[in-house]
């Protein structure tokens, strides 16, 4: 399985009755200690006792136990295990002739020949189930009920992701040499279902990528582009600004007044006026929240020559996340390749869940000039893509690049802010286009007071009359001169 078989045994869960005896095996399926098994190995225990590599044990009683007979399927409650959780492969169903692996004593290696109707039979009655994957292992004539396989993952073997789950009391027209239920089918039968909602926060929880590519997979790579950007200031407090919060609320949740189809915001301000402050706290607010989404920092010396819209951009930024992504992971590898994780795949699974890509382009005016002059081509592009992927953008700039910018987004898919201010309408600043708001200062300078030569404070320091030296800690400042300035603040 590309080198994962020793983090897939580490994350194998042993199951036995209180009397020691061997009743299957599982998995853990997200961060809150879920464990998938086979119906069968706990079918008719009043307590299970589970055991994880390191000597971890647990013990559950049956009401932390939820049966899913018909689907041969369980799912357990469990505390203090800590073994890695395995990601579910995000394919429904498989064709003939695909690679697998299981464990049933050893490793073996195993091959999908195709789905066949199956019957399971209870304690307390049978189930027909819709449909299970015949299995042929090679060197095995069969799965026997009770030992080590039942319940346990099937893996990709190419990928290493979990794509059904072994049932060695299942039963069908002709004899194989095993089956496994497949769990995005089995969760497709049932939506809203407890198995369902667990699958959902597998893919939102446990890594992975390449086709099994999930929405923690898109949020890892977009996090680690971030890198430092939202890693907490924790040397000053940080200054509230709700105006804006309240304008990127309306802007990316459809708050009431906000444009439904906008896509693009304009964030205008002079140096100093804390723009690229502004994206940080976006992007960790985005990264930390309840329900994180994909956000994607670039800067515009990130665009070069020859991109044709910031998509170019945005795939390089995911590929450098994917080989640092990939080398921490350290000899297990990752679950699927990372290269594989396209902008548009990463910007299908953030609409998917509701939760759109967004893009925070911050200094643009840093373009490579070959760039700046295509810009209405390179705009034109990034529109396109924009739509057909349900993705936002956010520009932070100054105002003389929004001017021209700005003009050349259509009107439709620009954010208004405020009260949505209309083209030319009065309480718009000139100096800024009416589809972006400004970014003030967060602390206004002081009022400038003359000095009594007529210098002004600022000017006063070059003041030929002047001599002026920096106040001492608890000292007022030295003046000496025609000219004595105020400290400027």
């Amino acid at each position: 399985m590309n080198g994962r078989r020793t983090d897939a045994e580490e994350s194998l869960v042993r199951i036995r009755d209180l009397a020691g005896r061997e009743r299957g095996t599982g998995f853990l399926a997200d961060d809150r200690g879920t464990l998938i098994t086979s119906h069968e190995a706990v079918d008719g225990l009043a307590r299970l006792v589970l055991h994880a590599m390191g000597d971890l044990t647990c013990v559950v009683g049956a009401e932390n136990v939820t049966p899913l007979p018909e689907y041969d399927l369980a799912l357990v409650r469990t505390e203090g295990l800590c073994v890695p959780p395995l990601p579910v492969a995000a394919a429904v169903s498989f064709e003939g002739d695909k690679d697998v692996r299981l464990r049933a004593g050893r490793w073996h290696d195993a091959r999908i020949i195709g789905d066949v109707p199956v019957t399971y039979t209870a304690t307390d009655r049978f189930h027909l189930l819709g449909a299970a994957l015949e299995l042929s292992l090679s060197g095995r004539s069969g799965l026997r009920l009770g030992e080590e396989a039942t319940g346990g993952p099937v893996f990709d073997a190419r990928t290493g992701a979990v794509v059904a789950v072994l049932g060695t009391a299942l039963q069908a027209d002709r004899r194989a040499a095993g089956f496994a239920i497949p769990l995005r089918a089995a969760a497709a039968c049932c939506p809203g279902g407890a198995l369902a909602e667990l699958l959902d926060r597998n893919s939102a929880t446990v890594p992975a990528f390449g086709p099994d590519l999930n929405l923690a997979g898109a949020l890892q790579l977009t996090a680690t582009a971030l890198g430092s950007v939202v890693t907490p200031r924790v040397w000053r407090d940080p200054v509230e600004r709700p105006e804006t919060e309240r304008e990127f609320a309306r802007f990316l949740d459809g708050e009431p007044g906000a444009e439904s189809d906008a896509l693009v915001l304009g964030l205008v301000g002079d140096p100093g006026t804390g723009r690229t402050t502004e994206l940080g706290a976006l992007a960790g607010r985005r990264a930390r929240g309840a329900e994180p989404a994909p956000t994607l920092w670039l800067r515009g010396a990130d665009l070069r020559v020859g991109d044709e819209s910031v998509r170019d951009a945005i795939a390089r930024a995911l590929k450098a996340a994917g080989r640092i992504v990939t080398a921490s992971a350290g000899p297990a590898g990752t679950i699927g390749d990372t290269s594989a994780a396209t902008p548009e795949a990463v910007a299908e699974l953030a609409r998917r869940v509701g939760r759109p890509l967004l893009v925070l382009l911050d200094g643009p005016e840093e373009m490579p000039p070959v760039l700046a002059h295509a810009l209405p081509a390179w705009t034109a592009a990034t529109v396109r893509w924009l739509e057909e992927t349900s993705s936002r953008l956010i520009v932070a700039c100054r105002p003389e690049h929004w001017e021209t910018a700005g003009a050349l987004f259509p009107s439709g898919i620009l954010h208004r802010p405020g009260g949505g201010l209309g083209r030319g309408e009065p309480g718009q600043p000139r100096s800024a286009p009416p589809t972006a708001f400004r970014r003030a200062p967060s602390t206004p300078p002081t009022r400038p007071t003359p000095s009594r030569c007529g210098c002004s404070p600022r000017s006063a320091r070059r003041c030929p009359t002047a001599r002026w030296a920096p106040a001492a800690p608890g000292r007022p400042p030295r003046t000496g001169g025609a000219c004595s300035p105020p400290i400027w603040t």
